[in-house]
């Protein structure tokens, strides 16, 4: 299965978690949020699948394990669900910025993004906790995001 990471409709990541791709795969969008109480909520835009948790990622598990149980359960039972459930499928994650920074800020700093970006750190900061960017600073983030991506990806050891 391919999961991939946008931030306004742009990847910025792709975790591959199976070795088939298929042009023809279904293509799920699911949308990553942080919620008032601090958790995070995963939902998939056109179906019905969500899971909470106290991080993105266990959201993101908890959806992917109630996919996972609708099918046995369904099977068990005689019951139907979606044929594209036995198959290879893509799951696209978008983040809203709060979000997104929220996700990796233990890997990426308001210090480092801001030295990437330009944008002032106290800046990043007020994004990271529910600042709502302009524009043009959601543009910055996301290139040196993008530009990071492809300085990591180029590189080996």
């Amino acid at each position: 299965m391919i999961h991939n990471v946008f931030v306004k409709n742009r990847k910025i990541s792709t975790f591959v978690t199976s070795n088939y791709c298929n042009e023809t795969m279904k293509k799920i969008e699911a949308i990553i949020e942080r919620n008032p109480d601090g958790g995070y909520t995963a939902y998939c835009v056109d179906e019905p699948f969500f899971g909470m948790g106290d991080t993105a990622q266990s959201a993101k598990e908890e959806m992917l394990e109630g996919m996972r149980l609708l099918v046995e359960v369904c099977k068990e039972d005689g019951g139907e669900y979606p044929a594209w459930l036995d198959g290879e499928y893509e799951i696209v994650y978008k983040f809203d910025t709060q979000s997104l920074l929220e996700y990796y800020a233990g890997i990426i700093t308001p210090a480092a993004l801001s030295r990437m970006t330009g944008i002032h750190a106290k800046q990043i900061w007020s994004y990271t906790n529910g600042v709502k960017p302009r524009e043009k600073q959601v543009r910055k983030i996301e290139a040196a995001l993008h530009k990071l991506g492809q300085e990591l990806t180029a590189l080996s050891l």
